[in-house]
């Protein structure tokens, strides 16, 4: 029964990152499919759709349009990101005696995290260049 613990514990964990993560998606999923079926038996009978039920099912489409702000809005936030990952970066080495405020050629720059910086730096710039071409606007 000893043997089971470590199992049961690894599986519950597991699993609950499973469920959080997947479990929205799939409620979601199931819920179209309720009601495409709906909409399939009341077409099949005959009736007329009312406007709510037709805009209640393209809500989720025209939400997820791209759009001008949106994009704006998730470049900034990616340029930010690419930027605090630079001055931890900077930061850290300074702190640690790896590189040196006060070097005769000024700060030493070098580093992976300003490597990985670097990628959330270029998605936050392409957002911000799409932006830019987008014709959607909120």
């Amino acid at each position: 029964m000893e043997d089971f613990i470590p199992l049961v514990a690894i599986l519950s964990i597991f699993g609950t990152i499973t469920a959080i993560a997947f479990g929205p998606s799939y409620l979601k999923f199931r819920e179209r499919r309720e009601m495409q079926e709906t909409v399939r038996r009341a077409i099949d009978k005959g009736q007329d759709l009312p406007p709510e039920v037709i805009e209640a099912m393209t809500k989720d489409v025209t939400k997820n349009l791209p759009s001008r702000t949106r994009d704006i809005r998730r470049g900034i936030i990616w340029v930010a990101t690419g930027v605090g990952i630079a001055a931890f970066s900077l930061i850290n080495q300074a702190s640690w005696g790896r590189g040196n405020w006060d070097h005769e050629e000024g700060v030493v720059v070098s580093g992976g995290l300003l490597g990985i910086a670097a990628i959330p730096i270029t998605i936050g710039l392409a957002y911000l260049i799409l932006s830019f071409f987008n014709k959607n606007k909120d």
